[in-house]
Order: C-alpha cells, then sequence, then structure tokens
C-alpha cells in the first residue's frame, strides 16, 4: 500500500470513530457502485442516510475541506441514488450528504472536522 492510500486509510477509520461517537451506526465502508465511484462512509443517523466523503490531508497549505468540489458533490449524489437502489430506496429521513476533514499535523493529534449537510 503506497503512503497516500495509507494515508487516507487512517482517515476513514478517523471519521469513522468520530461518526459512531456522534451516535451514528457506520453500513459501509468504501462501498463501490461499478464505474461510478465509491462511497467513503455510508452512516444512518436516525432515519437518515449519511453518504460521508472524507478528505484526508498532512498539514499545508491544503484544506481538507475544500476538496469538496462540486464535481464531486454531483458524484455522491449519483453514488447516493446507486445505493438506494441496491438496498430498498431511501429511508423516511431521507439522504444527506456529509464531510469528514482530517488534518494531520506535524505533532500532535489529529483534527477532525464534521459538517453536515454539505451537498
Amino acid at each position: 500500500m503506497n503512503a497516500t492510500r495509507a494515508l487516507g486509510r487512517y482517515g476513514e477509520e478517523l471519521a469513522a470513530r468520530r461518526l459512531g461517537a456522534a451516535g451514528m451506526k457506520v453500513l459501509a465502508r468504501n462501498w463501490r457502485c461499478g464505474r461510478t465511484g465509491e462511497i467513503d462512509i455510508v452512516a444512518r443517523d436516525g432515519d437518515a442516510l449519511v453518504v460521508c466523503e472524507v478528505k484526508t490531508r498532512r498539514t499545508g497549505p491544503y484544506c481538507p475541506m475544500a476538496a469538496l468540489t462540486p464535481v464531486r458533490t454531483e458524484r455522491l449524489r449519483r453514488l447516493a441514488e446507486c445505493w438506494l437502489a441496491r438496498h430498498h430506496g431511501p429511508p423516511p429521513g431521507g439522504v444527506r450528504i456529509d464531510l469528514v476533514g482530517v488534518t494531520l499535523p506535524r505533532r500532535g493529534a489529529p483534527r477532525v472536522e464534521h459538517v453536515r449537510g454539505v451537498g
């Protein structure tokens, strides 16, 4: 596994822990839908389905929260539709797109920021 992939997996693990600590139930990680792409984390928040994008960065000029572009948001919407088609349609609480940004400083604990309803 290369360093970039390992960094991403570590960030996804931290994100899954944060979502669980917030009372969400993680249903799937790295869920793929053919050529459409991958959902980093699929979770349940009460009666809502949450499609969660995770962005992990080392401390530097790039903010993980700025990495969710309109193109990526549209891809997440298509992936959510694919999930719903394969899992019996939308839940009563609907579908939400969240973003978890993980920043790994040179020293100290990682910073994990969860933003609900970004898309």
